[in-house]
């Protein structure tokens, strides 16, 4: 029984020892305060903001990556190679320009359509960051956006309003503060969850005046993907209560069938558990790309030696019109 009662406390000990992300509420001074590491003395905010950015390209960058990312392919470093070599007189008798023109052409429209592509995701995300929500600014909610957000924030939710970050449930207008959330956008289960505030705040989070003189302090795990899983505890009045998964509404679910909610900012931006599962956005690669960068080795190895060595212009713009179709 002593070995057991002992392992259960290390167990828990292990778990405060974990517990590496400290929010208090309605205090953003006391929050900002928090500095990271990155780099030497280099040190950043360790609380992000609640603006997402998903865009691949800015205004300066667009034009180095995207011909970064396109010079991934084997088949415009091959081309590019025969450009350079078509430049030398003495081993090619056609102009540069006669594969080079094509070739710009085809990079040009490649750039187009991944131009499109970021426009809308800048869009959306614009959307997104602006859509509206009621932020406890002194001792009344004022409407505000998305994007001004920030960890420790107190934040009203009515009826189907979608959680703008990752909040502890504090009160709602249901008995016991249920709240009702739908998280269809998020696993695609469209029965409906309920989550539960803590019977201490339930009780005495009454009114917007008790609720602009809460300071109580949420210590948890740092930010992570994993959606079903949650550990905390909540600091007040001198006291500590345990928090889990139950308590806790994730951004981009919405709010159902409960009229009114109150919650806790404790994850904003990218460290909401949703955005924690998007991950980056990588370069996509399909079986035919990776078919052609094979192809292209093997015609390379095979034709430049040989075209070099007798003099003659080297082939290419037929088969690069055609790995383009």
């Amino acid at each position: 029984m002593g070995s057991l009662a002992q392992r259960d406390l290390q167990d828990d000990e292990d778990k405060n020892s974990a517990f590496t992300w400290e929010v208090q509420a309605n205090n953003r001074a006391y929050n900002v305060q928090f500095k990271e590491k990155v780099f030497l003395c280099w040190q950043k905010k360790k609380y992000k903001t609640n603006v997402i950015r998903t865009a691949k390209y800015n205004f300066f960058s667009f034009l180095p990556l995207n011909l970064y990312e396109q010079l991934h392919r084997v088949s415009n470093l091959y081309f590019l190679l025969i450009i350079i070599l078509q430049s030398i007189p003495d081993i090619s008798t056609l102009p540069w320009f006669s594969l080079g023109a094509p070739m710009v052409c085809l990079v040009f429209i490649r750039a187009t359509r991944d131009l499109v592509d970021d426009i809308g995701r800048h869009k959306s995300d614009r959307t997104i960051n602006n859509r509206p929500c009621q932020i406890l600014m002194g001792k009344s909610f004022k409407r505000k956006k998305w994007q001004n957000l920030c960890v420790g924030d107190v934040v009203c939710l009515h009826k189907d309003n979608i959680v703008p970050a990752d909040m502890l449930l504090l009160a709602s207008t249901e008995p016991s503060s249920l709240c009702y959330v739908e998280t269809v956008d998020i696993d695609g289960e469209t029965n409906l969850k309920f989550r539960q505030a803590l019977m201490v705040t339930h009780k005495e989070l009454t009114s917007v005046k008790k609720m602009a003189s809460f300071q109580g302090t949420v210590t948890c795990e740092a930010p992570n993907s994993r959606l079903h899983h949650f550990v905390g505890c909540l600091e007040w009045n001198d006291k500590k209560y345990s928090l889990d998964i139950g308590n806790l509404l994730l951004r981009g679910c919405r709010i159902r069938n409960t009229d009114t909610c109150y919650g806790m900012v404790i994850y904003a931006g990218f460290d909401t558990k949703i955005m924690k599962n998007c991950g980056k956005i990588h370069l996509k690669r399909t079986k035919l790309d990776l078919l052609m960068n094979k192809l292209v080795v093997v015609v390379s190895c095979q034709q430049v030696p040989l075209r070099v060595g007798q003099g003659c212009h080297l082939p290419g713009l037929s088969f690069l019109l055609l790995q383009n179709v």
